[in-house]
């Protein structure tokens, strides 16, 4: 028997904290896509260490360490593991493609592929993901991350109406 959802409530108020603990032990917000960026940096150093480290973009992230030294990879590691050990906790954990009656699986993966792609390159543009701007930038008062959440929510506004025949 499935339980019930966590309390929204609740949920914000320990994110919160989560937050300001991560402020205060690391000097840090939380993010994602920093471990992606890690990441990269990493695979790019092993291939060629010159090139890498001659890339500013990867060359910020190869002086804090590489993929292994690098806090926010442990917190995406730690994201998963807490999803899965809710879903089980919950009772939620099952393998499904969530689609609507009008799309099949291949084409459903296709989109989620696509727009995490486009996610991926606009957390570059933005310098940061939407988990880093709205709760690091946002609770930072950032004027950058308060303009990035409103366009975000705009567009999402504007492009589901074209998505929802997709759904029913």
């Amino acid at each position: 028997m499935q339980r019930a959802y966590a309390n929204p409530y609740l949920a914000g108020v320990a994110l919160g904290l989560v937050l300001l603990a991560s402020f205060v032990l690391s000097g840090r917000g939380l993010g994602a896509s920093g471990a992606f960026a890690s990441a990269a940096a990493s695979v790019a150093a092993a291939f060629d260490a010159n090139a890498a480290t001659a890339n500013r973009y990867f060359a910020r992230y190869l002086a804090d360490g590489g993929f292994g030294s690098d806090w926010l990879v442990y917190e995406l590691l730690g994201v998963v593991i807490g999803g899965g050990a809710s879903a089980l906790l919950s009772a939620r954990w099952r393998a499904e493609i969530e689609r609507g009656p009008q799309l099949s699986s291949g084409p459903r993966l296709l989109f989620a592929v696509a727009g995490g792609a486009l996610m991926g390159a606009g957390a570059m543009l933005a310098r940061g993901c939407t988990s880093g701007q709205a709760l690091t930038g946002g609770a930072l008062l950032s004027v950058g991350s308060w303009v990035f959440m409103l366009a975000l929510f705009a567009s999402a506004y504007l492009v589901a109406p074209l998505l929802r025949g997709l759904w029913r």
